[in-house]
């Protein structure tokens, strides 16, 4: 990710610290000391940041000063930062950021699912999931020259460990090649002494639904320049990457599973067993959720009985939040559309679990939302301790005695 990124020349990058995305960063920051990122006009300076908030809020600054900008973060950080996160949307500053999609606390845990970017799905940003690693290289190329497009901010989500930790074969491009695909940053708006102007105005009720409009309409006009993204990038690199969706062996399909990230190759090899075995099954990879693909997401499941959306990401008290954007998509459609909640705080998401829920499924017997390997024995045992007693204590600790034994008994 740190060499696809210095292939993009950054001019300014800021960060600070977080698992597990530190380490690209600090890829970055030995990079920029040796003088290996930059342009022909300079080049690129590294800021180290007080705090994930500082971090965006540096890059707003040179983002508005007309300078091509970087961060990563994740989980907690990615919220720490939130007032940027907005501020830099509403100013149409193209920043791009990686996600290193991490579970958000409390209680604790560092492992992945996609709770921090759904946190903040509505935003203002672009959000490009990626399924491998050699999809994360191509995807930040891509997410640079969209940003700068369009004026907006765009987020290059990859799951925290199962991506960022692993090791794989990628086909890195050439400096020759990116910048045939990717101009010199030219500013949509540009802070200038010689030409002053104000950037964060002060607007009213008068104007503010038009200003929001404004943004809403930048992130329709992004599906179009998506999709022409990922031909251009086809016919510059010789492969297709990214795009608003992937469709796999769904044209007959009865039922068709939706998801985002690594997940769908897992999901594409339970689609090969199960059409093996006579199955119609098909998937369906959403690479852009932000702005979702509506139209795409349409065309490729009207013809399925059942979509089956499963989801790294939970809305308490409501269930799924991806599956509420597809039924959208469907609405007026005769399609049954399921949620099924897997991989939360990193749990495995398996062939054999997949294939025991589609089966469930295709008999009626799934119940909604559905909740992926769930130890209800755990369940129902912490639920009868709370009644039981009026000072219950702490849920985390007691559930962790249960699936760990560490003690005989819950106290």
């Amino acid at each position: 990710m740190a060499a696809a990124v210095a292939l993009c020349r950054p001019e300014v990058i800021s960060c600070y610290p977080i698992t597990p995305q530190t380490h690209i960063v600090e890829r970055l920051s030995e990079m920029v000391r040796k003088g290996e990122i930059g342009s022909a006009s300079g080049g690129c300076r590294y800021i180290n940041a007080e705090s994930e908030f500082g971090a965006l809020s540096i890059l707003i600054g040179a983002s508005a000063a007309g300078a091509r900008a970087y961060t990563a973060t994740a989980s907690q950080g990615l919220l720490f930062m939130t007032e940027a996160v907005y501020n830099a949307s509403g100013l149409g500053l193209p920043i791009v950021m990686t996600i290193g999609n991490r579970a958000i606390g409390a209680p604790i845990n560092i492992w992945n699912d996609h709770s921090d970017s759904m946190a903040l799905r509505d935003a203002g940003w672009i959000q490009l999931h990626a399924e491998s690693n050699q999809e994360a290289v191509d995807l930040h190329i891509q997410a640079f020259r969209l940003a700068e497009a369009l004026g907006c901010p765009v987020m290059v989500c990859m799951d925290g460990f199962v991506l960022t930790h692993a090791y794989e074969p990628v086909d890195l491009p050439t400096q020759a090649q990116v910048d045939a695909y990717l101009p010199p940053y030219e500013p949509i708006q540009l802070l200038d002494p010689d030409d002053p102007m104000t950037i964060g105005a002060m607007v009213g009720p008068e104007a503010f639904a038009e200003v929001r409009y404004l943004a809403h309409h930048t992130q329709l006009r992004a599906l179009e320049e998506i999709a022409t993204l990922k031909a251009e990038f086809l016919r510059q690199f010789g492969r297709e990457s990214g795009g608003l969706t992937e469709c796999y062996r769904t044209g007959d399909a009865e039922t068709i599973l939706v998801a985002l990230g690594s997940v769908n190759g897992t999901i594409r090899d339970v689609v090969d067993e199960m059409r093996d075995a006579g199955v119609p099954v098909g998937s369906l990879k959403i690479g852009a959720y932000r702005p979702f693909p509506v139209g795409a997401v349409r065309e490729a499941l009207h013809p399925c009985k059942r979509a089956i959306v499963v989801e790294k990401d939970l809305a308490p008290g409501k269930g799924g939040i991806v599956s509420s954007d597809v039924k959208m998509a469907l609405r007026g459609l005769p399609v049954i559309v399921q949620t099924v909640i897997a991989g939360l705080g990193g749990r495995s998401i398996t062939k054999a679990s997949l294939i025991r829920m589609i089966n469930e499924a295709r008999a009626g017997k799934l119940d909604e939302p559905h909740f992926l390997d769930l130890d209800w024995d755990v369940i129902r045992t912490e639920l009868a301790r709370r009644r039981q007693r009026r000072r219950a204590g702490p849920t985390a600790e007691h559930v962790l005695r249960q699936v760990n034994a560490v003690a005989s008994k819950v106290v």
